[in-house]
């Protein structure tokens, strides 16, 4: 008996904890997805609800006079919401067929990872949690190597 109720109580923890993993892994995605319709799509509040305050956003994007690659400055979360905003006002969407992919690397406790595929190129994302709520902290991007047609 006792024996059985061991196995019980391990298997009822390990699905807990495959439960919760799946949950965590469907919220980093959402997050990184609202993220890339927040931009696609200039709905801030997409932005709002993935993005912390404290973005640090980086990147790299090829020159076209010079063939290389060169550093585009720190994007804070203030300019992504002017940039969602602008997207919306001038009503420059992007096409439906314009790349919206999201890769999951990492998860633990706390912290997250994920690599992203956009139009304007490819994102490493880092994420935190906080209660429930995944949210991203950073990113570090490159632009594609040919300019988008998106």
């Amino acid at each position: 008996m006792k024996k059985a109720l061991i196995i019980l109580l391990s298997l009822l923890i390990s699905a807990l904890t495959f439960a919760q993993s799946n949950l965590d892994k469907q919220l980093v995605e959402k997050a990184c997805l609202d993220y890339i319709e927040g931009f696609y799509e200039g709905d801030t509040t997409k932005i709002k609800n993935s993005v912390k305050h404290t973005l640090y956003k980086f990147g790299y994007w090829k020159n076209k006079q010079t063939g290389n690659y060169e550093g585009d400055g720190h994007m804070t979360f203030q300019q992504a919401i002017d940039y969602a905003k602008q997207v919306f006002e001038k009503k420059n969407f992007v096409s439906e067929k314009a790349p919206k992919k999201v890769e999951i690397l990492d998860i633990i406790n706390h912290i997250a990872s994920a690599k992203i595929t956009a139009w304007w190129g490819i994102d490493y994302i880092l994420l935190s949690k906080a209660g429930d709520k995944w949210m991203i902290e950073q990113v570090l991007w490159e632009g594609p190597l040919e300019q988008s047609k998106f």
